[in-house]
C-alpha cells in the first residue's frame, strides 16, 4: 500500500465504495442522438428568483430543443442558509410557470434513476470519489486554521501577491502520511483539497454555448473539496453529480464563468468528460441610470411571489422571459400568435451577451396580448382564482351570478380583434367595477362640446328611443336618430364636412351616454355593457346623470 493510499484509508477509512461502483449504478440515458440533458440546481436559501425561473426556461427549451431531458437537483450542502419550505417554494413555483420537470423534485417528490437528487443526501458518493484522488495523489487534507487562512491572504495583500490557497502559499500541499496521521490523531479538523495541476501561466480555452471562444489562465488554486464535516463544496459536488448523471449542458449564469478553469481540471483529474457549458447574462435593472443585477433586497420583481401576487397569468411571464432569452422570439410570435412558445426553435448562440434590462411596461404589453387571446370562460376562472387568494371581497362579488360575471368579461373578447384592457388580474377589479353597484363610482365630467342643457335633452331623448333588444348597429343608429333636432350631425361625415354648422357628432353622443352609465368615456361596447347591467340599471344611472346635470 502507497502511502497515498494509506493516507486515504486514514482520512476516509468508513467509505468502502469505490467510483466503479457508480458508474455501474449509474448508465446512459436512452435518449436519441444529439438529445441535451440539462439541469437547474438551486439552493434552497428563500423564494423562487425571477433569475432561477429564466435559467429554469433555458434549460428547458434547450432540452426540448433536442428531444432531451431536464432534472432538477437540489444543492443544499449549506446547511446554514437554507430555509424551512425553500425546496418546495422552488418546485411549486416551477410549476405555477408551467416549466415541468422530468427528474428530481416534483409536486409528487423524486423521480428518476439517478438520485437522491440532493447533494446533502449524496455525502458517501462524493467522499468515494475523493478518496480515489487522495490515492492518486490528486488530493491532500489541510489543516489550516481560519486564522492562519487570514495571515496568508493579508501577506498576499501585503506583498501585491494575488490571494489564494496556491503554489508556495498551499502550507499542508506537500503533507507526508505520518505528519497527517500525526495531525488526525491530535484530533486537528482538516479539509479535504485538490492538488491542483495547473499552472496561471498556461491558459485554457474553451468554447461557450453563448459567449463563443473563451480563454483563461488555468486553474492552480488548491481549493477546497470536502469541507471539516465530509460535505463538499460546489465545486466538487457538481462536477461529480454532471457526470453520474449524464448531464450533458451545464447552463448557468456568468458569475460561474471564472470558476471554470476550476471545473474543467476537475473533470479532467477525475477522469470524466466535461459537459458543454453555456453562461447565461443575468437579468438587470437600470438604477439611477446605472445597470445592475436584479436583486431580491431592492426589486419585488426578483421573487416570482410578486408576479402571482399581481396577477399576471403564468404565460405572460414566460412569454416575457422567452423575448429576453431570444431576439428572435417576438417575430415568431407575430406570426404564430396562437402556437406554444416551446414550438418555437430555440438556440443558445442567439441568447445576448450582456444582460437584458427588465421592462416592466414590456411585460404588461406582453401580458395584455396574452391575456386579450384567452375565451372568457378561462378569464373568469383564473380571475376568480386569484382573487380568492388576493381579493376575497372582489371574489365573492364574482362568484354571486356566475352568469353575470361571464358576460362582464365576454365583452369585446371572442372577436377577430379583441380588447387589451387588463394585463394583470389585479386590474379587473378597476375594470369591471361599473357592473357591479358596490363598485360603481359616477363620474359626470362631460366633454368640453357638450353643455348640461345639452346633456339633459341628449338623455331624455335616448330615453325614449332605447330598446335593449337592439343590437349594435340598431342601437347606434337610434344615437344617430336623437342628433339632427338636438344640433349635433347626424353622422361622423357630415360632421366633418362642416364642424362648424354642428355641436359634435354620434360619437359625442354616445360618449355622453357612456359617462351616464359607466362614470367613463373609454369603454368595451357600450351596447354590450347596457345589455349585461340591464334595461333598469342603465335607466337608473342616465336618470340619475339627468338629476345632477339639472342640479
Amino acid at each position: 500500500m502507497t502511502d497515498f493510499e494509506k493516507l486515504a484509508e486514514l482520512l476516509l477509512p468508513n467509505t468502502l465504495k469505490t467510483p466503479d461502483y457508480y458508474e455501474n449504478l449509474y448508465q446512459s440515458r436512452n435518449l436519441p442522438e444529439g438529445a441535451a440533458v440539462t439541469r437547474i440546481a438551486p439552493s434552497p436559501t428563500g423564494y423562487l428568483h425571477l433569475g432561477t425561473l429564466f435559467m429554469a426556461l433555458v434549460n428547458r427549451i434547450t432540452a426540448d430543443s433536442t428531444d432531451g431531458t431536464m432534472f432538477i437537483r437540489i444543492e443544499d450542502t449549506d446547511k446554514k442558509r437554507e430555509i424551512e419550505g425553500g425546496i418546495e417554494d422552488i418546485v411549486n413555483g416551477l410549476e405555477h410557470f408551467g416549466v415541468h420537470i422530468d427528474e428530481g423534485f416534483t409536486v409528487e417528490g423524486q423521480k428518476g434513476e439517478y438520485g437522491p437528487y440532493q447533494q446533502s443526501h449524496r455525502a458517501e458518493i462524493y467522499q468515494c470519489y475523493v478518496k480515489k484522488l487522495i490515492e492518486q495523489g490528486l488530493a491532500y487534507p489541510c489543516f489550516c486554521t481560519a486564522e492562519e487562512l487570514e495571515e496568508v491572504r493579508a501577506q498576499q495583500e501585503k506583498d501585491k501577491i494575488r490571494t489564494g490557497y496556491h503554489g508556495k502559499w498551499a502550507k499542508h500541499r506537500d503533507i507526508t502520511y505520518e505528519e497527517a496521521k500525526a495531525l488526525v490523531e491530535e484530533g486537528k479538523p482538516y479539509v479535504i483539497r485538490l492538488k491542483s495541476q495547473g499552472s496561471e501561466d498556461k491558459k485554457i480555452v474553451f468554447t461557450d454555448g453563448i459567449k463563443g471562444k473563451i480563454e483563461m489562465p488555468e486553474n492552480d488554486e488548491d481549493f477546497v473539496l470536502l469541507k471539516s464535516d465530509g460535505i463538499p463544496t460546489y465545486h466538487f459536488a457538481h462536477a461529480v453529480d454532471d457526470h453520474l448523471m449524464k448531464t450533458t449542458h451545464v447552463i448557468r449564469g456568468d458569475e460561474w464563468i471564472s470558476s471554470t478553469p476550476k471545473h474543467l481540471e476537475l473533470f479532467k483529474l477525475l477522469g470524466f468528460k466535461a459537459p458543454k457549458y453555456a453562461h447565461v447574462a443575468p437579468i438587470m435593472k437600470l438604477d439611477n441610470g446605472n445597470k445592475r443585477k436584479i436583486s431580491k433586497r431592492k426589486d419585488p420583481e426578483a421573487a416570482v411571489r410578486y408576479f402571482i401576487e399581481q396577477g399576471f397569468p403564468a404565460e405572460s411571464v414566460i412569454e416575457y422571459l422567452m423575448t429576453i432569452a431570444s431576439s428572435e422570439f417576438e417575430a415568431w410570435r407575430k406570426a404564430n400568435k396562437l402556437e406554444s412558445y416551446k414550438k418555437f426553435k430555440f438556440n443558445l448562440k442567439k441568447m445576448s451577451l450582456s444582460g437584458a434590462l427588465f421592462d416592466g411596461a414590456k411585460l404588461l404589453d406582453v401580458s395584455k396580448n396574452v391575456i386579450c387571446l384567452k375565451n372568457s370562460d378561462i378569464v373568469v376562472k383564473e380571475l376568480i382564482t386569484w382573487a380568492e387568494e388576493f381579493d376575497k371581497e372582489f371574489a365573492d362579488l364574482l362568484k354571486r351570478d356566475m352568469e353575470f360575471t361571464k358576460k362582464i368579461f365576454a365583452i369585446d373578447r371572442d372577436v377577430p380583434k379583441p380588447r387589451k384592457d387588463i394585463a394583470r388580474y389585479s386590474e379587473a377589479k378597476e375594470y369591471a367595477a361599473y357592473f357591479f353597484n358596490e363598485l360603481f363610482v359616477p363620474n359626470f365630467e362631460l366633454p368640453e362640446n357638450i353643455s348640461k342643457e345639452d346633456a339633459v335633452s341628449l338623455l331624455k331623448a335616448y330615453k325614449s328611443v332605447y330598446d335593449e333588444k337592439d343590437e349594435q348597429s340598431e342601437w347606434f343608429e337610434k344615437i344617430k336618430s336623437i342628433c339632427p333636432d338636438l344640433g349635433f350631425a347626424p353622422d361622423t361625415k357630415t360632421y366633418k364636412a362642416n364642424p362648424e354648422a354642428y355641436k359634435g357628432n354620434p360619437g359625442d353622443v354616445s360618449t355622453l351616454i357612456r359617462i351616464a352609465v359607466t362614470g367613463r368615456t373609454n369603454t368595451p361596447d357600450l351596447c354590450s355593457i347596457m345589455k349585461t347591467i340591464g334595461k333598469d340599471e342603465s335607466l337608473k344611472r342616465i336618470d340619475n346623470a339627468i338629476a345632477t346635470f339639472e342640479a
